[in-house]
Parts: C-alpha cells; structure tokens; sequence
C-alpha cells in the first residue's frame, strides 16, 4: 500500500516516490497524483538531469491546458508498492506528476480534506 496526504494550500493528492539513479542509488521525492495525465510520471528537467535517466525519445503530448509541446521521455525506474518497476519518465517543466499508466492495476482512494489521506492499494 502507498500512502500519501491532501495538502491543504491546493487540495492536491501527495505520495512520496523512490526513484533510481543512474548509478543505482535511490532518491526521494514528492509527486501529485494527476487521473488527467495519461503516462507513468513525470518530472522537471532539472530533476531528470541530475538522476542521469537515459533519453528514450521525443513526443508531442497535449497538455492540461490544450497546449501541445514536445517533451523528451526517459527511462527510469522506481520503487512502487515495494516493487521495482521500470518506467517511461517525461521531462516537464511542472510538479512531479504520477499519472494513469503508473496507478494501472491500483485502487485510489483520496480523503478531499486538507491533511485527508491519500491510499494506493494493489488490485488483487
């Protein structure tokens, strides 16, 4: 089970993530949990180059506000309900962002209060 919380400026659902570098160490971070975003995660670019993900490819991806731009997809891998598990990360100049493809096979369940907590919970 991941657990996160609701924070209380934006109402935004949190979780904290362990994501590899390129040398194999782990690091921590915080990304919000966005049902709009179709892909694994993102994260900004910045955060991208100091992990040393190797780039995949470029696409062009529609953004929240109809805006479409060109991001660069990396690998990366993260730990995820215990498991380690090698995704697509996209470099975007936002918040970290956990979307759609990485929360397949889960079950969200979100407390919409400031401080409500946030549950992920594998299917069985």
């Amino acid at each position: 089970m991941i657990v996160g919380a609701v924070d209380a400026l934006g109402l935004e659902a949190r979780i904290s993530l362990f994501i590899e570098d390129a040398n194999g160490q782990m690091h921590t971070g915080e990304a919000v949990v966005d049902t709009g975003f179709t892909g694994f995660l993102t994260l900004p670019p910045a955060q991208v180059a100091s992990l040393g993900l190797r780039r995949l490819s470029q696409q062009q991806t529609q953004l929240a506000d109809g805006s479409f731009q060109t991001v660069e997809i990396y690998r990366g891998t993260v730990i995820w309900d215990t498991q380690s598990r090698t995704i697509h990360v996209t470099a975007l100049d936002s918040d970290s962002l956990v979307g759609m493809r990485l929360l397949s096979g889960h079950e969200l369940r979100i407390r919409v209060v400031p401080g409500g907590l946030v549950w992920i919970d594998a299917v069985p």
